[in-house]
């Protein structure tokens, strides 16, 4: 049965936050104060939070710069998975995938699906391993934020969290980035 295991230590996280518009300021940023909120409220640490234009290469630049630094465990980003002109969210953060992360897309829409109905289906929401970190990309609506937040991942950030969750496999993700290059046998 899913639950808390009150027995295993809490383990706070780093998490960076992107907001993805050509029109808000941290001021009016409703998205991304969602998730700094619930962030702080969970125990977990604001590692770093930045608004970058409706740009696939300034949001790439910022995630690729997020996915290196060390002191970053998990980067979120909210904004620009629609359908307009402007919406190039996945198509920026997309190709620095490792591995995607299907599941997390099927659930959020399934949460989503319960509060907007059918208008879920508007939502390009994604998510992957990039170089050892969880990358979450969302759309711009606070609802949509809480739910992704509320639903999933504040459970799967919980190292207490059963039958399993993000944090316990986050010391492996990065096995293929370590592992050694195998070296031919010399020939005889």
């Amino acid at each position: 049965m899913p639950g808390v295991d009150t027995a295993r230590p809490f383990i706070p996280l780093r998490i960076a936050v992107l907001t993805v518009s050509d029109t808000r300021e941290f001021a009016d940023d409703k998205s991304g104060t969602v998730f700094v909120e619930r962030i702080a409220a969970a125990g977990h640490q604001l590692a770093d939070r930045a608004i970058v234009r409706d740009d696939v290469e300034a949001i790439r630049a910022k995630v690729k710069a997020w996915i290196a630094d060390r002191a970053i465990d998990v980067v979120i980003t909210t904004g620009g998975t629609g359908f307009t002109g402007r919406d190039v969210t996945p198509e920026a953060v997309e190709p620095l995938f490792d591995k995607r992360m299907d599941g997390f897309s099927a659930v959020f829409h399934r949460i989503s699906y319960d509060k907007i109905g059918t208008s879920t289906v508007q939502s390009r929401a994604t998510a992957g391993l990039a170089g050892g970190k969880f990358v979450f990309v969302l759309p711009g609506s606070p609802g949509a934020c809480k739910d992704a937040w509320d639903g999933i991942l504040v459970k799967q950030f919980d190292y207490r969290q059963d039958p399993c969750n993000f944090v316990e496999i986050m010391p492996r993700l990065d096995e293929h980035l370590k592992r050694p290059k195998l070296k031919k046998p010399a020939k005889r």
